[in-house]
């Protein structure tokens, strides 16, 4: 087939992350726009654009890593420099399964602070972000000093406040922790994107099927995992395609009064967990 080649002047849609919610998001949003991917794996990364340029998607392949505040303005201006940036959707993240405490603070905590700060300052009228973040995020127990501190401490002193600190090597509390501050990091944006005429919000996933669900249900955790979906009536496991619906509604003119907030696409998971779970 002959290569669609992104084309300059057209709105862009940014996605970070080129796994499958990632690119399930690339596809429900990015027919007839500029698609800018980006991951932290050249391999991953090549493999999506070479799949969604097969599908006839505008799409242009960014080397990123979220953790790096240098690489994040990168890609901002780059996307920036082609055209209005309609939409960004940021789910690149790493779960408990996935890497060490560390290694999650880093990229999922720190990394979307740098993505909400670098894309707030190209934001424009009409640009929309959704950040990725997890139904763990609703079961964190943080003082509300260590909430207003994860919302509103610079990006570069994140990683030394308390509830951070606290964390020591349990990647599980890393990843909670990381979570709860994605919705926090959110809301307290809004504001800055509202001045801009831009909104912000978030969507917290259950168990979807994902190659990052998938380890999750291999390791340590995940015979609780798989039976909590069974306690809550779930039945399943959420699809990308699922993911994909609902960031298209919040960055799409439905959603243009809703910002500074968090969305739940988790099959009444979160709701078992705080009413029904089991003492």
């Amino acid at each position: 087939m002959v290569e669609q080649l992104p084309d300059r002047g057209r709105d862009v849609v940014v996605v970070t992350g080129a796994g499958g919610m990632g690119v399930a998001i690339a596809r429900r949003l990015g027919s007839g726009l500029t698609v800018f991917l980006a991951d932290a794996s050249r391999a991953q990364l090549d493999r999506a654009v070479e799949a969604l340029r097969d599908e006839g998607y505008a799409v242009r392949g960014v080397l990123t890593d979220v953790s790096d505040r240098k690489s994040v303005d990168e890609l901002a201006e780059e996307a920036a420099g082609e055209g209005r940036v309609a939409a960004v959707a940021h789910t690149a993240g790493v779960s408990a399964a996935q890497g060490s405490a560390k290694t999650i603070l880093e990229v999922n905590l720190l990394g979307t602070a740098h993505v909400i700060d670098a894309f707030g300052s190209v934001a424009a009228p009409g640009t929309a972000m959704v950040c990725v973040a997890s139904m763990a995020g609703h079961v964190a127990s943080l003082s509300r000093e260590d909430e207003a501190a994860l919302a509103t401490a610079p990006a570069e002193e994140l990683l030394g406040i308390g509830a951070v600190a606290a964390v020591g090597d349990s990647a599980t509390t890393a990843y909670i922790v990381s979570k709860r501050a994605n919705h926090l990091r959110v809301e307290a944006a809004a504001l800055a994107w509202n001045w801009r005429r831009a909104r912000i919000n978030s969507v917290s996933p259950g168990v979807i099927a994902t190659a990052m669900s998938k380890a999750e249900a291999e390791g340590p955790s995940g015979e609780r995992m798989l039976r909590m979906l069974a306690a809550s009536g779930a039945g399943r496991t959420g699809t990308p395609t699922e993911i994909a619906d609902a960031v298209a509604f919040l960055t799409g003119p439905e959603a243009r009064y809703i910002t500074g907030t968090d969305l739940l696409v988790d099959g009444g998971q979160a709701a078992w967990i705080r009413r029904h779970r089991p003492a």
